[in-house]
């Protein structure tokens, strides 16, 4: 006889298996009723895979892009406030089409006088105002910071014709530039320096008036190639104030005249550093460049104390050179503090490099650098060595800002030296995050003035990692058993923007000058998701898999969001259309809770009739449930199943058998709207506790609700969801059973006043 027992026993057991989904049926369907289109591919909203970008998400066999190399004379004019340069741009089209015309980004231009940024926002008198916002809106004269074009000649010295549009230059071509072939022309051109404090400029000076000097932060400071490209021709958007930067990689020489008596860096390898340092520079400078383990420092705070006294008439000239950088930027004065320190990245030395005033002291000098070589450590691990040879972060007052090899940070102590915890944690993490920057999007050359997203999203979640992580390299610098404070990348970090108003959210997926809140949309809430993502839905190894292979495919070149999600999926197998769509395409939310949960018993005869070789479960709201049952057998009270065990399992396999006692069937809802995994933390009577993650894929037959039917040898006691707060569920109140009571505001204001 052929023993069949196993196919029978699924049958038998089909109403009891270990979470079995139940898929209600209704005749009628209700709204949202097995909806898909939450699991919908997203064939509607990406553009057809081509020969410049593939399916797969990697750059296609066509893929080209745009090259721009610079050539400038710089001149900084420290006692106006001004500087001027003369630059010669050699642009290269490596397009298949002609170009009549190039176009160049004149950023400095959104701070002319008659600048229509300023108008862009609509607004309504307020009850009372910050002094200094008073002053700068009704009484000061506005600040005139635009470019002043001097001339734009040819190769041979004649003018070409061109015309500003705000922001944007158009130079019109005497002959179009045929694809292969290369165009150089001349700019002169000067501007009046923003003070970098007011409006958080992001480029000019700081002002001292202690000592009466500046330090200078200097960036979008020459004209700029825009991008041209297969996806919409000339990036020639406006630059309005939130949308960042597009640019082209190319390489740089750039010659910085400043007074005698400043210090300076920037992007790129210095070239005549015997000429510009001196002998103690030097030979601490050498020393730095084998100090692995703490920075070593080159000019001392004694040094720029005494030359910050002093304003020398004579000047010097700094020569950087920079080779594959979309960008150029650089830092100057007399103040600064300079300290290095050597990080060995796969196989080579890479400086890390801190540029303070004394005003940025002690802190700057405890944690600036530490922080620098921390994160290019960090990054790399989880994308690609960190290429150029140095990164610098400078310290500048209320800024947060990033170019190249070099970016700007916050983070002051009090006068006295002291400072809080909360400004050593936010100097930390804004210096990781912008030296991260060198990563996305001065490497993966994402198109921030279109996706803001793309490079502060990145980047955040980048950060989050790194700052979880900086604990580990530095347990000094954080309390004993406690995490490193991050203000974004938790999942229950953005619940407060993602529960609010819908009116002000906007999806991920919206341009940076359309959205209410810029900080939420582009940094935290894409951050989230990629942390939710890597722990909850994919897995770490996984994740990280997927994600190095986005990095390292669109190193130096230009990735859009759709090579994001492509890529991601290509080198993972998981499917995240369901994903992108509800976290990145719309405003959805999470909220999964516990709607209804009935319990079931083996019955003790069939309920309709004899109906052979089946086995009955009644809920306990039917006349046909015994409550004298619960804890039983199953076989103790169904003929069927104890004949069908004694006729198909062995007498060892009887013995070897737990028979569930108890069933149960859970119903979960999702009001929110969007689809997680459903994590569920199941209790029983007996002690034991069960963790069981559902896949989002429960959800794809119907986003409103889902049931579960469990069986087990012990009573359930509990179901708790998302017991470790992973998914952003933005109310808790529905996520227990029984119902947990939510103490109110009251009871916890009297908490508070019995602790104190």
């Amino acid at each position: 006889m052929i023993r069949i027992k196993y196919a029978f026993a699924s049958v038998l057991f089909l109403f009891v298996a270990l979470g079995f989904a139940q898929e209600k049926v209704t005749k009628e369907k209700e709204p949202g009723h097995y909806n898909q289109s939450k699991f919908k591919q997203l064939y509607e909203e990406f553009s057809t895979p081509n020969t410049y970008r593939s399916a797969s998400g990697a750059p296609g066999p066509d893929y080209y892009q745009q090259q721009a190399d610079y050539v400038m004379d710089i001149l900084l004019d420290d006692k106006n406030a001004k500087i001027s340069g003369q630059e010669t741009i050699t642009y290269t089209n490596n397009s298949p089409d002609d170009l009549e015309y190039l176009w160049l980004q004149l950023d400095q231009n959104i701070r002319t006088k008659d600048s229509k940024a300023a108008l862009k926002n609509g607004g309504n008198v307020k009850e009372s105002e910050d002094t200094a916002d008073f002053v700068q809106k009704y009484i000061t004269e506005s600040f005139d910071g635009g470019f002043n074009i001097d001339y734009i000649k040819d190769a041979s010295g004649k003018t070409l014709p061109y015309t500003i549009n705000f922001t944007m230059m158009r130079v019109d071509l005497p002959t179009p530039l045929k694809s292969g072939e290369k165009y150089s022309f001349d700019i002169k051109w000067n501007y009046n320096i923003p003070d970098h404090t007011v409006n958080r400029a992001r480029s000019g000076y700081e002002y001292f008036k202690e000592d009466g000097n500046r330090a200078y932060v200097i960036a979008q400071f020459f004209p700029r190639m825009a991008v041209y490209s297969d996806v919409e021709g000339w990036q020639n958007h406006q630059f309005w104030g939130n949308g960042e930067f597009a640019l082209p990689f190319g390489n740089y020489e750039v010659n910085i005249t400043v007074p005698a008596d400043h210090i300076l860096d920037g992007t790129g390898v210095l070239q005549n550093r015997k000429e510009v340092y001196s002998k103690e520079m030097m030979s601490r400078y050498e020393q730095a460049k084998k100090s692995y383990d703490k920075p070593v420092i080159i000019v001392t705070q004694a040094e720029a104390e005494a030359a910050e006294k002093g304003f020398s008439n004579k000047t010097k000239t700094w020569k950087l050179k920079a080779e594959n950088v979309r960008d150029f930027g650089f830092a100057t004065s007399r103040k600064f503090i300079w300290d290095m320190q050597a990080v060995k990245l796969g196989g080579k030395d890479i400086m890390a490099v801190s540029m303070y005033p004394k005003e940025g002291n002690p802190l700057w000098e405890e944690y600036s650098t530490k922080a620098v070589a921390h994160t290019l450590k960090s990054y790399s691990s989880h994308t690609f060595d960190y290429p150029y040879p140095k990164a610098i972060s400078v310290h500048a007052k209320n800024q947060g800002m990033e170019y190249p090899m070099i970016c700007w940070n916050y983070g002051r102590p009090n006068e006295d030296g002291s400072y809080s915890d909360r400004t050593k944690y936010g100097m930390i993490s804004v210096i990781i995050h912008e030296v991260g920057h060198n990563f996305f999007p001065m490497i993966v050359n994402s198109d921030e003035r279109q996706w803001g997203w793309m490079d502060e999203g990145l980047d955040t979640f980048m950060q989050y990692m790194a700052e979880q992580e900086f604990g580990e390299a530095y347990p000094a610098a954080i309390a004993p058993n406690d995490k490193y404070p991050s203000r974004r990348g938790d999942p229950t970090k953005i619940v407060p923007y993602m529960s609010g108003d819908q009116s002000t959210i906007s999806p991920i997926m919206s341009n940076p000058e359309n959205v209410f809140q810029l900080g939420a949309n582009a940094y935290g809430k894409p951050a989230t998701a990629l942390n939710i993502l890597r722990e909850t839905v994919m897995g770490r190894e996984v994740f990280d898999h997927a994600f190095k292979t986005y990095s390292r495919r669109w190193m130096f070149k230009h990735p859009t969001p759709e090579d994001f999600f492509r890529t991601m999926e290509d080198a993972s197998a998981v499917d995240l259309d369901w994903y992108w769509r509800g976290w990145f395409y719309t405003t959805d939310y999470v909220d999964m809770g516990v709607k209804n949960i009935k319990k079931f018993q083996v019955a003790k005869k069939p309920v309709t009739g004899d109906l052979m070789s089946k086995v009955f479960l009644v809920s306990s709201d039917s006349e046909s449930y015994d409550p004298a049952l619960d804890g039983v057998n199953p076989s103790e009270t169904s003929k069927t199943l104890k004949e069908f065990m004694m006729d198909n399992m062995t007498e060892a396999e009887r013995a070897a058998v737990k028979e569930p006692k108890y069933f149960y069937e859970v119903t979960y809802n999702s009001p929110g709207g969007l689809p997680m995994p459903l994590i569920v933390e199941y209790t029983y009577a007996d002690g034991s506790v069960k963790n069981v993650t559902y896949p989002p894929e429960i959800w794809r037959k119907n986003s409103k609700e889902v049931s579960m039917v469990l069986s087990s040898t012990s009573e359930l006691t509990g179901i708790n969801i998302d017991p470790k707060m992973e998914t952003a569920d933005i109310d808790t109140t529905n996520n227990s059973w029984p119902k947990k009571e939510q103490e109110s505001e009251f009871d916890k204001m009297k908490e508070e006043i019995k602790g104190k």
